[in-house]
């Protein structure tokens, strides 16, 4: 068995993550990554199987009024999930069943810890808030995680379009496949030709995090601070541990902030979509000479 170090783990961890992720997963799960992957022989699909478990075991302290302990099992089940994916990318035994069984055991955890959450509450409370409240938590996240790859298929719409026109993304926006090379319409300092359209990705009304988007980059830590990964976070570990009270308003903020972010990404994609498509490059035009 090939002896892994510290730096073999983190290498497998994703370019840009969560912010939770990051600083409040990644260090526990790398170093029980390297365990695993260096005195066992657990798969990928083994810690998701264990994952899932760990959730359905908190949605059971939930139901049953234990918060504290239940915030405890859906990080240690957030942990293991994170985990999986590291031993798949860093022993490469990772399967496309392995992505949709990953998938889904995540839905099937929010689902029954949103129930367990709402009926613990319910059966202590009698208040029905608690109900539409896990039915919310349960729509709001399978909205964001239905939403994305279709957004996703309306940017590779958008993207299809613009090549079938003899243009190329690039991280300065799309350009002509010429340029993007340096064949042609390339001009020195490395912007792009007078005349020709860099049709650049709308960044929106919130810009680029400016001053915090170095910081974010040097640590990988995704640009949308409040994505699916936060809100669970906020809902099934950080309100549980403030307590019965805190449930609500803190998943009710949580959730506001996961809305904006969606809008916010739903707003750049028609930005992004209704950008016209030039019939062709616009070709850099030659100074006209002036008869001396």
């Amino acid at each position: 068995m090939k002896a892994y170090s510290l730096d073999d783990v983190r290498a497998t961890c994703k370019p840009k993550d969560s912010w939770w992720t990051v600083f409040l997963v990644d260090p526990v799960a790398c170093r029980l990554t390297l365990l695993v992957a260096n005195r066992t022989d657990i798969t990928p699909n083994g810690l998701s199987r264990f994952s899932l478990v760990l959730g359905l075991a908190a949605a059971v302290a939930f139901a049953a009024g234990r918060l504290a302990a239940g915030a405890v099992l859906f990080y240690l089940s957030f942990m293991v999930d994170c985990m999986d994916g590291k031993i798949a990318r860093l022993k490469g035994t990772g399967t496309p069943f392995g992505l949709w069984a990953d998938y889904l055991g995540d839905r099937v955890r929010v689902a029954c810890c949103a129930a367990g959450l709402a009926s613990g509450q319910y059966a202590v409370t009698g208040d029905l808030a608690y109900v539409l409240f896990g039915t919310g938590v349960t729509v709001l996240d399978l909205f964001r995680y239905v939403n994305a790859p279709q957004m996703k298929r309306v940017r590779d719409a958008v993207r299809e379009r613009w090549e079938a026109q003899g243009y190329v993304a690039t991280p300065q926006g799309f350009v002509p496949v010429a340029q993007a090379s340096g064949a042609a319409g390339a001009v020195p300092g490395g912007g792009a030709a007078a005349g020709t359209p860099a049709v650049r990705p709308v960044r929106g009304l919130l810009g680029r995090y400016r001053l915090i988007g170095p910081f974010l980059a040097r640590y990988r830590v995704r640009t949308h601070l409040v994505s699916g990964i936060e809100f669970h976070a906020a809902v099934f570990v950080v309100a549980p541990l403030l307590g019965p009270r805190a449930l609500m308003p803190v998943s009710a903020a949580a959730g506001a902030l996961l809305l904006l972010n969606e809008f916010y990404l739903i707003f750049r994609l028609w930005r992004f979509a209704r950008t016209p498509v030039p019939a062709v490059p616009v070709r850099q035009r030659q100074p006209e000479r002036v008869p001396a």
